[in-house]
């Protein structure tokens, strides 16, 4: 029990502090979460499409402006991007566009659409690289402050904004990479709302207020250690995290077994300690401790163990996405000749709520989706493009995935189940239903979920994953079961995060008095020694 306790009160002392800021800015992350613009904020701010004559295929954008990516990608080296393929996307390409020109191979995206007054290709290569091709003359588009600034004012409706700078990285803004740099404008008006818009794609990132700004801060900046990407260590912090996390649920696990070893349970008020307590400490830090210790303690050590579990310790976890060979695979490999030389017309008589098209591929057969402002898609009847993506197509393309296993079963499904699911901030865009599972005879049990609208992979599970969704994902978020719903899981959440909250304000005063017990007393002088004597015998 005396090793027990001496583990306890010294993680306690070093962790404590920690604790503290972990759970008050977790409450920041479970309730306010970020102002990053989602897809379904993009779109309805998003102008109308309305196609017009004499606009470039995508093969007639990417042979215009081949020189210029392949400058950008030398000047900014294979890190430029970085982010991840859609799975339904488009594949590599052979094929010829229009003057002979070869469009280049590992095209996983490519969407038409407005950005500002310009119809841009956007397009995003397999190495996750993006680019902003001119639908008008080729060019690679990059948007300068003085676009960018006119790209925000639409977005707000704004007659002015004040430029503040052009930077790499932007707080809060999470999975970008493939957007930076960003520029950053304030309205001036008594929120502090700041608007930042991609320097890449001309997309409008993040719209926040400065409160907003100060959760962002609080739940990104300070919970997730981003402060040692500003200190330069941002290649340490997931081993930090790691570490923290174990010792952590250490202290956690520790105070638990500590705490009921020390309680004598009075049933119905009866008291069981000396002068009526029904706890053995009399001093109220230690009693606030005991109580919150022995009430929230539990999901405190869960919380410390899913948040250790988090950074995939030694990667004993399997990745969270299909690689990007994989993607590939699913694709196929060709890019198929109608995704090369279609061009866009006013013949279509897209509706003004029309907003993008958008070219997705599996195999050979190639699909044109309209999306309109409300999120709905249709199939647009192009020469070359099929109406749909049949089961067909998706399960050809599942088998390219896992190539040599045969797939045990596929089934529509028309509800969320305990893996593919849309948390309490994701919308029927994030997580469209219905969806399609692939289920593989393999060792690891491989699920793949796949979008049956436009054959996305949206999802890959196998054994080792599932079991990360809930050592994680579960215990961290309680995202599973009655949990979904919105009002039980914010009562449930704010009861816990505040028992943690003042387990850990009892904690830092705790282990401030030890410390301060432990610091050496500096010795008075002479004078001072007599004059304390002659005080204490007067």
């Amino acid at each position: 029990m005396s090793k027990l306790l001496f583990l306890h009160r010294w993680v306690g002392v070093v962790l404590a502090l920690f604790m503290l800021v972990w759970f008050s800015t977790g409450l920041s992350i479970a309730f306010i979460g970020s102002p990053t613009i989602d897809r379904a904020q993009r779109l309805a701010h998003a102008p109308a499409l309305l196609p017009q004559d004499g606009w470039l295929s995508l093969g007639e954008a990417l042979s215009a402006s081949a020189a210029a990516r392949a400058q950008a990608v030398k000047d900014g080296g294979e890190a430029v991007g970085g982010g991840m393929g859609h799975g339904g996307g488009m594949g590599g390409g052979g094929h010829h566009a229009h003057g002979g020109a070869k469009a280049e191979p590992g095209l996983s995206e490519a969407r038409l659409q407005r950005v500002g007054d310009e119809p841009i290709w956007l397009v995003e290569d397999d190495a996750g690289r993006r680019f902003a091709l001119s639908a008008t003359n080729g060019a690679l588009v990059d948007f300068d402050p003085q676009a960018a600034e006119r790209i925000a004012r639409d977005w707000l409706g704004a007659p002015s904004l004040l430029y503040l700078d052009t930077v790499e990285a932007a707080v809060g803004l999470r999975n970008a990479e493939t957007l930076k740099p960003f520029h950053r404008f304030a309205t001036g008006d008594g929120a502090g709302t700041q608007i930042i818009v991609s320097a890449r794609t001309g997309e409008v990132a993040q719209v926040s207020t400065r409160v907003e700004r100060a959760f962002i801060y609080a739940g990104s900046w300070l919970h997730l250690f981003r402060w040692l990407d500003v200190l330069g260590a941002g290649e340490y912090r997931r081993d930090a995290l790691t570490y923290v996390g174990f010792f952590a649920a250490i202290g956690a696990f520790t105070g638990i077994v500590i705490g009921w070893i020390k309680w004598k349970p009075g049933f119905f008020g009866r008291p069981t300690y000396a002068r009526g307590r029904t706890q053995p400490y009399r001093e109220p830090w230690l009693k606030y401790h005991f109580w919150a210790g022995l009430i929230g303690g539990t999901f405190a050590f869960f919380w410390a163990a899913s948040g250790f579990f988090s950074t995939n310790p030694g990667q004993i976890f399997s990745q969270a996405t299909a690689s990007r060979e994989e993607l590939a695979r699913y694709r196929g490999a060709a890019l198929p000749q109608a995704v090369v030389d279609w061009r866009p017309t006013a013949a279509l008589g897209l509706s003004a709520e029309v907003v993008e098209l958008a070219w997705s591929r599996l195999g050979e057969e190639a699909l044109l989706l309209a999306q309109s402002r409300d999120g709905a898609r249709r199939a647009v009847a192009v020469p070359g493009a099929v109406a749909g993506l049949g089961e067909t197509s998706i399960l050809a393309a599942a088998t390219r995935l896992k190539e040599g296993v045969a797939i045990a079963g596929a089934e529509t499904l028309a509800d969320y189940d305990s893996y593919y699911f849309a948390n309490h901030r994701q919308t029927a865009l994030d997580k469209p239903l219905p969806v399609l599972r692939v289920d593989f005879a393999d060792a690891e049990h491989t699920s793949l979920y796949v979008d049956p609208a436009d054959g996305r992979l949206l999802a890959k599970f196998d054994t080792s994953r599932r079991v990360y969704r809930w050592v994680y994902s579960a215990v961290h978020h309680w995202d599973f079961g009655w949990f979904r719903n919105h009002w039980l899981w914010w009562g449930w959440m704010g009861v816990w995060v505040s028992f943690g909250v003042v387990l850990s304000a009892s904690a830092v005063v705790l282990a401030w008095r030890r410390l301060r017990r432990s610091l050496p007393v500096p010795e008075p002088a002479s004078g001072e020694r007599r004059a304390r004597r002659a005080a204490q015998t007067a």
